[in-house]
C-alpha cells in the first residue's frame, strides 16, 4: 500500500503542526458542538512534475485552493467529530490533463465509561473516504503516467475492556479499498485492490511505567489484477492468476513511559502472508515501533517503524514486503506563533514473488520535508514548506529518479 508510506510520513510531521498553537475557537452552536471553517490558498513549484528519470525531467508550477471544515460533538462520556475538504490546481502548463480536483471527508466516534484508568468500556470508530488526483502529492508513483485517480475506503473499529487497572483486552476490525482509476487508453494499469482485517489484543500492566502487550491478527485481501492486461512472450494476455490473498500476524512487546516525557511501544514478531491463493507463501519477522519524547515546552520528536507484506500495485501477479521509518522534530518559537517541523521518512520494497522476472525488483525510496507555519493573528495563518523525494531501485535504473517541491500560501480559519 504505498498510501501507508504517505500516512506514517504525515504521523511524524503532524506531531506540531499550525494546530498545535493558538488557533481560532469555530462557531460555537451550543455548549456541546463547534465547527471550524477554513480555506488555503497556495502556490508551489515542482522540480519534476512527471515524477520522470533525470533525463525526461520538466518543472512546472500550480495554484491550489483548499477549502473544509472540522467539526466537534462533545456528549457527557463521548464524543463525534468529523471533518470534509476540497481541494483544486490550476497548473501553469498542460491545463487540460492536469487541471484535477481532490476531496474526502472524515468521521469519527469514541465512547468509554472509564475514569482515572480503572475498569470500564471504550469504543472507537472511524470512517474515511478521498478522492486523490494523480498530482494531489509526492506519493504519486511515476507522476501522471503511473500515479492515476484513485478512490480510497477506510474503515475502522475497536471494543475495549479495562477489566481492572492492570488487565486489559480489546478487539478491532478495519476495511480499507483502494480503487485506481485506469485510463487503458493511455496508461499501462495499477491493480487497486482490499483489505479486512480483524484482530484482538491483550495487556497487564507490570509497573508505572511498563505494559506488557500480546497482539495477533488475521487478514484477507482482494486484488483486481485477477487478469493479465499486458500478456508477455509466449503467455497469452488476459490469463488470469487468483485475486484472493490471505495472511496473519502475531507479536509481543512493551508499551512504557521511560520517563514522564519518553514514551513508547515496541512490537515483535511474525507473520505470513500467502498471496493469490496459495501462488507463494512468505513468512518473517514483523515488527511495530512508536515513540515520543516530549524534549522540552517548545521541542518534540517522534519516530515510527513497521513492517506489513501486501500485493504489488505496480506489476502484475506480484506480492511485497513493506519496510517503513519514520522520523520527526517539532519546535515551537516566538511565543508559540512560530512552528517548524522536519521529518524523514524511508521506504523499502521487497519483491517476495513475481510472475514476470522482469518485475523482481526492489525499491527504495526517501523522502524528507521542512514546514514552517507562522500565526499572523486570530484568523490568519502564514505557512511554506519543502519537501524531496528519491526513488532508487538497483535492478530497475529506470525507475529512478528525484523530485521537489516548494510550497508558500496562507490558511484563513475561523
Amino acid at each position: 500500500m504505498k498510501k501507508l508510506f504517505l500516512i506514517v510520513a504525515v504521523a511524524s510531521a503532524t506531531i506540531a503542526n499550525a494546530e498545535v498553537m493558538d488557533r481560532p475557537t469555530g462557531f460555537k452552536i451550543g455548549e456541546r458542538m463547534t465547527i471550524r471553517p477554513y480555506v488555503s490558498l497556495f502556490y508551489t513549484f515542482d522540480s519534476n512534475v512527471d515524477s520522470r528519470p533525470h533525463s525526461d525531467k520538466r518543472n512546472g508550477s500550480s495554484f491550489n485552493i483548499n477549502p473544509g471544515f472540522s467539526a466537534i460533538y462533545k456528549g457527557d462520556n463521548w464524543s463525534l467529530t468529523a471533518g470534509a475538504r476540497y481541494q483544486h490546481h490550476f497548473h501553469s502548463r498542460n491545463r487540460s490533463n492536469m487541471d484535477s480536483d481532490s476531496y474526502g471527508q472524515t468521521l469519527a466516534y469514541t465512547w468509554s465509561n472509564t475514569k482515572d484508568g480503572g475498569k470500564g468500556w471504550t469504543l472507537n470508530l472511524r470512517e474515511g473516504y478521498a478522492f486523490y488526483s494523480q498530482d494531489d502529492d509526492m506519493t504519486n508513483d511515476r507522476g501522471r503516467g503511473i500515479g492515476r485517480d484513485r478512490e480510497q475506503l477506510d474503515l475502522g473499529g475497536s471494543l475495549q475492556r479495562r477489566f481492572t487497572e492492570k488487565w486489559h483486552a480489546a478487539v478491532d476490525g478495519t476495511y480499507y479499498d483502494l480503487d485506481y482509476k485506469n485510463d487503458s487508453k493511455r496508461y499501462a494499469p495499477l491493480y487497486g485492490w482490499s483489505r479486512w482485517v480483524v484482530g484482538a489484543n491483550a495487556g497487564y500492566v507490570a509497573s508505572r511505567w511498563t505494559d506488557l502487550l500480546i497482539a495477533a491478527n488475521y487478514q484477507g485481501y482482494t486484488q483486481d489484477n485477477d487478469r493479465d492486461r499486458r500478456g508477455a512472450v509466449g503467455t497469452p494476455k488476459g490469463r488470469k492468476i487468483s485475486s484472493d490473498s490471505k495472511g496473519w500476524t502475531v507479536m509481543a512487546g512493551i508499551g512504557t513511559h521511560a520517563t514522564e516525557r519518553i514514551s513508547y511501544r515496541i512490537m515483535g514478531g511474525w507473520s505470513r502472508f500467502e498471496y493469490a491463493g496459495g501462488a507463494s507463501d512468505s513468512n518473517g519477522f514483523a515488527y511495530q515501533v512508536s515513540s515520543n519524547w516530549k524534549i522540552s515546552d517548545t521541542w518534540t520528536m517522534m519516530l515510527l517503524a513497521s513492517s506489513q507484506y501486501q500485493p504489488s500495485e505496480l506489476a502484475y501477479g506480484s506480492d511485497i514486503r513493506v519496510d517503513l521509518v519514520s522520523w520527526g522534530v517539532a519546535h515551537t518559537m516566538v511565543r508559540n506563533k512560530l512552528n517548524a517541523t522536519f521529518d524523514v521518512n524511508y521506504r523499502h520494497e521487497q519483491h517476495e514473488y513475481s510472475e514476470y522476472r522482469s518485475d523482481d525488483y526492489d525499491r527504495d525510496i526517501i523522502t524528507a520535508r521542512l514546514g514552517l507555519n507562522y500565526v499572523i493573528n486570530r484568523f490568519l495563518t502564514a505557512f511554506t514548506s519543502a519537501e524531496f523525494q528519491n526513488f532508487s531501485s538497483h535492478d530497475r535504473s529506470d525507475y529512478d529518479y528525484d523530485r521537489w517541491r516548494l510550497s508558500i500560501g496562507m490558511r484563513f480559519t475561523y
